[in-house]
């Protein structure tokens, strides 16, 4: 049997988030509760940029990218293949795509955040083109991330 080569596509609630949270549980870590996969994909289809793609093979999610562009900068946010797939080309396709799609909204410039000690994740970012630069990161939470607020 041949395996059928990846196709990427927008992210559809009634198709795809069932597997997206499976991945994610799988590839990410969940200790904050802000990360909470339910949550996440709730909030980025309220905005509904299109800036969301999941890579799919024989009907199944693979791997996902979500990207986000606020007019002055783009992002790369939530990259994952699913583990027995990883360094076969799938996180790769989907970098260039949401490059490409940043880049039709007129993104000059694309930023990302990765763990620190996460080497081979570094490792991947660098071979496909990105430096790492001396920057600060630095992060306020804000409110009730579950939204109901107090």
């Amino acid at each position: 049997m041949t395996m059928q080569p990846i196709q990427i596509t927008t992210y559809n609630n009634q198709t795809h988030r069932a597997q997206v949270i499976s991945l994610w549980q799988k590839v990410f870590s969940y200790e904050a509760e802000h990360n909470e996969p339910n949550l996440v994909i709730d909030k980025k289809c309220v905005v509904d940029d299109g800036l969301f793609f999941v890579a799919v093979r024989d009907d199944v999610v693979v791997g996902t990218i979500m990207a986000g562009y606020d007019g002055h900068r783009g992002w790369i946010y939530a990259m994952a293949v699913a583990p027995e797939l990883q360094k076969g080309g799938i996180g790769s396709a989907l970098l260039e795509f949401a490059e490409k799609e940043l880049a039709l909204r007129g993104c000059m410039k694309i930023n990302l955040q990765i763990m620190e000690g996460n080497e081979g994740v570094q490792r991947f970012y660098e071979a496909n083109g990105y430096l790492a630069e001396k920057r600060v990161s630095m992060g306020k939470r804000v409110g009730d991330v579950s939204g109901g607020g107090s």
